[in-house]
């Protein structure tokens, strides 16, 4: 499935919610449902600086393939760090680059968030992009 593809499917998903308490519970159920994350990515060079959270977030490429181990401490933040899992693990790295992150603000995720969540939510995806970079 393409990033745009998954893009579609996710904003679809949180639409069928009727209240962000509703979309809050659906985000958490994401992080609750991501694989444990592999030891030798809960490294400290994994960490984020910045969050108010611990978030572990390692990459690496199998068969061109860019994918993402990541993990938290915090269920909201394990859950946020699973949509840009479900968006962007599996594509390749310079698809990882390409794809237009801005498209979640639609979901309206970015205003329903305290400040420090949303700061982390770009804090998350310019560590993958970073990666995803260092890939290539």
């Amino acid at each position: 499935m393409s990033y745009n593809e998954r893009m579609e499917e996710l904003l679809e998903d949180l639409s069928v919610f009727d209240d962000w308490q509703e979309r809050y519970d659906y985000i958490i159920s994401l992080g609750r449902s991501l694989p444990a994350m592999p030891e030798e990515y809960r490294r400290p060079e994994n960490l984020i600086k910045g969050c108010q959270s611990q978030v572990w977030v390692g990459a690496e490429v199998k068969d061109g393939r860019f994918i993402i181990h990541a993990d938290s401490d915090s269920l909201i933040t394990k859950g946020l760090i699973a949509i840009f899992i479900r968006l962007l693990s599996g594509l390749t790295p310079q698809e990882v680059l390409e794809a237009d992150l801005k498209r979640l603000d639609a979901s309206g995720l970015k205003e329903h968030l305290a400040s420090t969540r949303a700061n982390a939510l770009t804090t998350m995806a310019d560590t993958i992009r970073r990666a995803a970079s260092d890939a290539l």
